[in-house]
């Protein structure tokens, strides 16, 4: 069953943001757009390089109105420290959730039993709480936060503009399409 269109279930995690511990709930994802971002661990290879590549879009996942949330299954206590030992992930200003109880990559279906960890996750939540994307890889597979932007505009597009599409490869003021039969076999 596909949690698209469903809302974020209740939660509270503890996070590390900008030199302090705060708590994340799916309260706090509401009013706003939101990016959920599960990474399998911190202090691995691959996480880091995410980590920057979103805090080098941060500017921008702002400008369109979101926040930005890594996710692991560690501890806020161990984000303090990632933060404050990678050159990467020290670039963050966004909040590091921790998920030791794994709450979250289970309600996300992230979680990998066998090993305790999350797989590469990444969800786009609207301002009432409900999830328009979710883009799940491989731990060995990292992902491109200018396309994770992307969708998030399309997202934005398609709520503020009902009746209308993004086709492939759209970008924000491009053309968008309005389904009717009429288009049906002539695209």
């Amino acid at each position: 069953m596909s949690i698209i269109n469903t809302a974020v279930q209740p939660f509270k995690a503890n996070a590390f943001h900008n030199g302090k511990f705060i708590t994340v709930t799916e309260e706090s994802l509401k009013g706003k757009w939101s990016v959920l971002v599960f990474m399998p661990a911190a202090f691995t290879f691959n996480c880091p390089t995410e980590v920057e590549d979103a805090a080098n879009n941060y500017g921008e996942f702002q400008k369109a109105g979101a926040e930005v949330y890594i996710v692991t299954t560690d501890t806020h206590f161990s984000h303090k420290v990632w933060h404050e030992t990678s050159p990467a992930v020290g670039k963050a200003q966004f909040p590091l959730v921790g998920d030791p109880t794994h709450q979250l990559t289970r309600a996300f279906g992230v979680h990998i039993d066998e090993e305790g960890l999350a797989l590469r996750g990444t969800f786009v939540i609207n301002p009432e709480g409900v999830i328009k994307t979710a883009e799940i890889h491989d731990n060995a597979i990292a992902r491109d936060m200018n396309e994770t932007l992307r969708k998030l505009k399309a997202a934005q597009f398609v709520a503020n503009n009902p009746g209308q599409v993004c086709p492939a490869k759209w970008k924000e003021g491009a053309q968008t399409l309005t389904p009717s039969l009429d288009l049906v076999g002539k695209i």
